[in-house]
């Protein structure tokens, strides 16, 4: 049984060489390749793919909207996020909203065929470049503002800020 994909991406060329990869390689149908994640819920219906590989920063819809959309009805199909953008603020919305890996563009046609399996099979998949940025985000200590004052103690330290020496 071959694993059914549809390709959200913006670029032509790129749209499509992966639809040639994937189209092309035993195992797997791709099933739509879109420019945009315009007719996202009607695709969705339509097609009922397994994974999806999506784009982020693509005209009209862009690929974060759309998974966003997707996420609304559907939990059960994988998406991964295929894009340029390595920065923690795409990485974490990204995940935030449910999508299932993160990989860079980059990532040679064999790895991306491994990751597209691996989603399908319920794994995560990311780019190790990426994957790196994940832990030290979840590892970075967050500033934590509360510090327990009392009302009293907070009152002090108003004065003391404001230049009171006691």
């Amino acid at each position: 049984m071959s694993i059914s994909v549809v390709l959200y991406e913006d670029r032509q060329e790129l749209r499509d060489s992966l639809s040639q990869l994937i189209g092309g390689t035993d195992g797997f149908e791709l099933v739509g390749a879109f420019p945009n994640c315009n007719t996202v819920e009607k695709d969705m219906e339509e097609l009922n793919p397994d994974v999806i590989l999506m784009d982020i920063d693509m005209p009209g819809v862009s690929g974060l909207e759309g998974l966003k959309i997707i996420r609304k009805t559907n939990s059960d199909v994988s998406i991964l996020m295929l894009t340029v953008f390595d920065d923690n603020k795409n990485i974490l919305e990204a995940i935030k909203a449910g999508a299932n890996g993160y990989l860079l563009k980059k990532i040679p046609p064999a790895k991306l065929l491994e990751a597209i399996i691996d989603a399908h099979n319920g794994g995560a998949p990311m780019t190790p470049g990426i994957a790196r940025q994940v832990l030290q985000i979840i590892a970075t200590p967050k500033p934590n503002n509360n510090f327990n004052l009392s009302e009293r103690e907070k009152e002090v330290l108003t004065y003391l800020v404001n230049g009171y020496s006691y």
